[in-house]
């Protein structure tokens, strides 16, 4: 399959690129694509559109401080705008990455399920809080499709927004003639560790770029069953290393506490590839909520297997710059408060638009509909794979299938996803619910339970389901949880 963008020559033209950013207030996406801008043998202008005009008002400034450093190589011009027709008219490049306030949503998101049971560890792709998650984000990705339908209709977009599969998935149902790839940096982590296995147990000088991996499978879970390094088959040294003491570890609360959400110490990966021969390529923290053996029995599980759960303070606490670590503070390094280094992300997004405007070929994992790259999988739902970017196209490489265990896995998940954005075309709440039922991890609960699960959500973040058609839903009318008249 390949998604291509009109004649080549029109991917941006003497005066550069432009790129617009839908959700260009973000605090942490924002500042480093800033930074990798410009290290890149790019220019153009970027336009940054969001509600919260002065978010993205900071970032314009922020990016045209870069510029004016001596380390900055490129030429870039930022101005912000809350006029999403005006950020997009004209884009060679769109970019989308938006979230909610976490604590209307994301707090829900893991609160309410864990009343019932269910642990999730992350609730950002799958499960209750992912399914709800998709459930507001799909209503208004289907507005930016069809305003980028309007006003830039060749334009690549790049969507880094969570669920990837499932706001991917709608930007295609909406505008089936879009040029969009969902990317994310799992499958680059997994690279990066198989590199770091092969420096220390083959002696070889090894970074991500030196690993070439066969992906196959759907975001955050996705499967490798061939890997190599610099031409050197590491599958006997994966298999060596999964039967090792390193491999068979169990954890405590205790040898968990002051650890980082997103410690990854491969307990589920190495269980997974001892069991299905195929390695998994996302974190453990992913996989645990759509390999769901691993939270049932809630935090205790988590824990054996060297988890740590992502707990709704921490998602309140990201939403305040001040008391977030991870959230990047663009004023502070702006007014010399923090010490600010010119320095690369480890994202990809530079690598595949310098690819798409001639400086190619760029391999790198891509989400995009299926069209025959993933075996035995439904044609037309996002998977991800390899993909080849070259001159304004991007090829997806075809990955093959999986053993039976792993496709049946696989397929459930893609059954949600794609039932959910079925629903969603028409704002069907009880359609949503079917694809709710399906769900491994609400598959635990009583027929009861998952209806009141349901509804305690819709209660929690009613006011972020746009779209939806919650006066005509059945499900909800039968809650005890859900108000009616």
């Amino acid at each position: 399959m390949t998604v291509a963008n009109g004649d080549a020559s029109t991917l941006g033209d003497s005066d550069g690129l432009s790129i617009a950013y839908v959700g260009g207030g973000s605090r942490q996406w924002a500042p480093a694509l800033v930074r990798d801008l410009a290290l890149a043998d790019l220019d153009g202008d970027v336009r940054l559109y969001d509600v919260n005009v002065e978010s993205a008002e900071r970032n314009a400034e922020f990016g045209n401080w870069v510029q004016d450093r001596d380390e900055a190589v490129a030429d870039w011009s930022y101005e912000a705008t809350d006029d999403l027709d005006e950020a997009l008219s004209g884009a060679d490049a769109v970019i989308v990455s938006t979230q909610f306030d976490p604590t209307e949503t994301f707090v829900p998101d893991l609160d309410v399920p864990k009343e019932y049971g269910i642990y999730g560890a992350v609730a950002a792709t799958i499960g209750p809080g992912g399914i709800f998650r998709a459930m507001r984000t799909i209503p208004l990705y289907r507005e930016f499709a069809a305003a980028i339908r309007e006003h830039c209709p060749e334009a690549w977009v790049f969507n880094y927004t969570n669920p990837v599969t499932f706001v991917t998935r709608a930007l295609y149902d909406e505008f089936p003639e879009i040029n969009a790839i969902g990317l994310c940096h799992e499958v680059l982590g997994t690279r990066h560790r198989l590199a770091e296995y092969a420096s220390e147990h083959l002696g070889m000088d090894a970074s991500r770029e030196d690993v070439s991996v066969n992906v196959k499978g759907i975001n955050h879970f996705t499967w490798v069953d061939e890997a190599r390094c610099e031409g050197v088959d590491l599958w006997p040294l994966l298999e060596e290393l999964a039967e090792g003491e390193e491999a068979r570890r169990e954890f405590t609360a205790e040898d968990l506490e002051g650890e980082s959400v997103f410690t990854d110490n491969w307990q589920v990966t190495w269980e997974l590839f001892r069991r299905f021969g195929v390695l998994p390529a996302a974190g453990d923290r992913h996989l645990v909520e759509y390999a769901t053996w691993f939270i049932q029995g809630g935090q205790e599980t988590l824990d054996r297997w060297g988890v740590k759960r992502t707990g709704s303070d921490y998602r309140a606490k990201h939403w305040t710059p001040a008391e977030s670590k991870q959230t990047t503070d663009v004023e502070a390094w702006m007014s010399g408060d923090r010490e600010f280094a010119l320095e690369p992300s480890n994202e990809t997004f530079v690598d595949v638009l310098g690819a798409l405007t001639g400086d190619g070929p760029f391999v790198t994992n891509v989400n995009l509909p299926n069209e025959g790259q993933v075996e035995d999988l439904q044609s037309g739902a996002v998977v991800e794979t390899n993909a080849v970017v070259r001159e304004n196209e991007v090829k997806p490489l075809a990955a093959g299938g999986f053993p039976r265990p792993v496709r049946s896995l696989v397929r459930g998940h893609v059954d949600v996803q794609e039932t959910v954005v079925e629903a969603s075309r028409t704002g069907d709440v009880d359609a949503a619910f079917e694809g709710f039922l399906l769900d491994q991890q609400v598959r635990t609960l009583s027929p009861e339970d998952a209806r009141e699960l349901f509804a305690e959500l819709v209660v929690a973040e009613e006011a972020y389901l746009d779209g939806w058609d919650l006066d005509a839903s059945d499900v909800l009318a039968e809650s005890s949880a859900y108000p009616t008249e």
